[in-house]
């Protein structure tokens, strides 16, 4: 009766200690966790005329003014995404710490205006730029021009030179769409 005892207790002992065994031994779920994009800074300089600077600030998705574009000239372009902490913005290096997960395009409307993706742009391990610093040359540009910027993150594939080599748009497939803005551009 002894022995039938100390065989239930250790049964119950063990039941009890498999029971209370909390999940930190359990995978841990892969999530990406980043800081959300408030701000994005677009820089253009007249590539003719290093005076001609402009700036367009576009925090949540509102911009502070518009770009001044004239037929002809060619642009460097250069953006910056920013985190928000607290009443500040600072710039992210998150972009280019995680380049192959990360993607630019760009999708002028009303304006016929070529982008190239810079010499001294960021490259993925794949080869493919990845959008930061472009270069764009203004054909002709409406009154209703505009430029429409999208940072992708995690796309299944990238295409730099979409539509193509001279006009490198960009274009992605999957990944979801970390930043989707629009900037009157005339």
């Amino acid at each position: 009766m002894k022995k039938f005892i100390n065989i239930t207790l250790v049964l119950l002992v063990s039941l009890f200690i498999f029971s209370c065994r909390n999940d930190d031994d359990a995978v841990p779920e892969d999530v990406h966790e980043h800081d959300e994009i408030g701000k994005v800074v677009l820089t253009l300089t007249n590539k003719a005329d290093a005076s001609d600077v402009q700036i367009v600030n576009v925090i949540s998705g509102v911009a502070d003014g518009h770009l001044h574009l004239h037929a002809g000239d060619t642009y460097s372009a250069v953006l910056d995404f920013q985190i928000k902490h607290d009443d500040h913005y600072h710039s992210s290096d998150e972009i280019e710490e995680e380049k192959d997960h990360h993607f630019i395009t760009f999708g002028p409307a009303n304006a016929d205006i070529v982008v190239l993706r810079a010499a001294n742009d960021i490259v993925r391990t794949d080869g493919q730029k990845l959008g930061l610093r472009t270069e764009w040359t203004v054909n002709s540009a409406q009154e209703t021009g505009k430029m429409n910027i999208k940072l992708i993150h995690g796309p299944a594939t990238v295409n730099q030179n979409y539509p193509s080599a001279a006009n490198q748009l960009g274009q992605t497939t999957g990944g979801e769409t970390d930043v989707d803005i629009t900037v009157d551009a005339h």
